[in-house]
């Protein structure tokens, strides 16, 4: 099971999500290009005080993600999913996909996806922040599958 942030927006948010990668050792697939410039002393900053246990692939594109990644399912987190998470099946070898925290993903990816998954809120809550959201999705998928650590 891999994270794949779409063009982050926020390097906290980022910085985060390699945190949570580096503990549950999943890797992450970062798509470019980023609302920030992704160095490790920018991502340090922003939190990530080991980078060198996260296991990242940087790609220059969508088409260079798809081109390169491991086989498995694309597994996108959207507020427009179609099944909500309490439902979802997940795989080991799944990519769980997350938007840019300005504008989520475009439609080529919506597409693409083999699973659009929704994580439920209450009434009128727009969205969670997306580092919360691939915790949840994670710590989801990291269950069925047994592949926590440890």
């Amino acid at each position: 099971m891999r994270l794949v942030l779409y063009q982050p927006d926020i390097p906290q948010n980022a910085g985060t999500i390699l945190r949570l990668a580096a503990c549950t050792g999943v890797g992450v697939d970062v798509i470019e290009p980023c609302g920030f410039v992704w160095s490790e002393a920018r991502i340090r900053r922003a939190g990530m005080d080991y980078l060198e246990f996260a296991a990242v692939r940087l790609h220059s594109s969508w088409e260079a993600f798809l081109a390169a990644r491991d086989p498995g399912r694309l597994v996108l987190a959207t507020t427009k999913g179609a099944v909500s998470l309490p439902e979802a099946r997940f795989e080991p070898g799944d990519h769980l996909i997350l938007g840019r925290e300005s504008a989520g993903v475009p439609e080529e990816v919506h597409a693409a996806a083999d699973l659009a998954v929704k994580v439920p809120m209450v009434a009128g809550a727009r969205s969670l922040n997306v580092a919360v959201s691939a915790g949840i999705l994670l710590a989801e998928g990291l269950r069925q599958t047994g592949g926590w650590p440890g």
